[in-house]
């Protein structure tokens, strides 16, 4: 994969420009702000594009959103581009913004909940692939900051937990390992899912991200 850091922390940088470099990956850039992380996407040729730019959230100046502010307008100009948030922050007002558009190839991952590195690098590829991927805090939190849905309101507390698990980036497989449950029962609480949300057949599975992005959004 090709990558794109940026983080102000320069300890941080260098340490994710040796993992990633390390595990065979090509570090396109590495920059301290949004500002500069937004210049240097503009700069790169389109052969040395980056497949995910891995973004920390409050960086220089004002160490607030600015990466949330890189992110939406890196997606803006290039709405396939692959953003992973990386962050000690949840900001649920940007984060469920840059989430309302399509949000594959959108992650968000919380530095201090990362426990393995085989997961952070399997985060980038599943990202790079077109998948979303949050963490469950991250579920959470934008949950809470949600209004209430009609929609979601009619979920049985399992469809809602399918639901939660589906937002956090896990297949049918998974979340059927997860919650014990046989592959046919996620599959009859997903399909219920997409009915009650009133989701069209046609969109096919990106269904899945439609129901996600009403469960943070609502």
């Amino acid at each position: 994969m090709r990558l794109l850091i940026a983080e102000d922390s320069v300890i941080l940088r260098d340490g994710l420009v040796a993992l990633l470099t390390r595990r065979g990956h090509d570090v396109v850039g590495a920059v301290g702000d949004g500002k500069a992380l937004c210049a240097e996407l503009a700069a790169l040729p389109p052969e040395r594009k980056p497949d995910v730019a891995i973004i920390d959230i409050r960086m220089p100046p004002t160490f607030t959103d600015e990466g949330l502010h890189a992110a939406l307008a890196i997606r803006a100009e290039n709405p396939g581009q692959g953003v992973l948030l990386f962050s000690q922050y949840v900001e649920t007002r940007f984060a469920a913004q840059l989430l309302t558009g399509d949000a594959r190839g959108v992650g968000y991952l919380l530095k201090d909940r990362v426990a393995d590195v085989s997961d952070f690098l399997d985060a980038l590829e599943r990202i790079a692939a077109g998948h979303t991927v949050l963490d469950p805090e991250v579920v959470t939190q934008l949950m809470g900051a949600a209004h209430n849905d009609d929609g979601l309101a009619r979920l049985s507390p399992r469809e809602r937990q399918v639901l939660e698990l589906m937002a956090q980036g896990r297949s049918n497989s998974a979340i059927a390992e997860f919650l014990v449950l046989s592959y046919g029962a996620v599959e009859k609480n997903v399909s219920s899912i997409f009915t009650k949300l009133d989701l069209p057949q046609d969109a096919g599975d990106h269904r899945r991200v439609l129901a996600v992005l009403r469960l943070l959004n609502a």
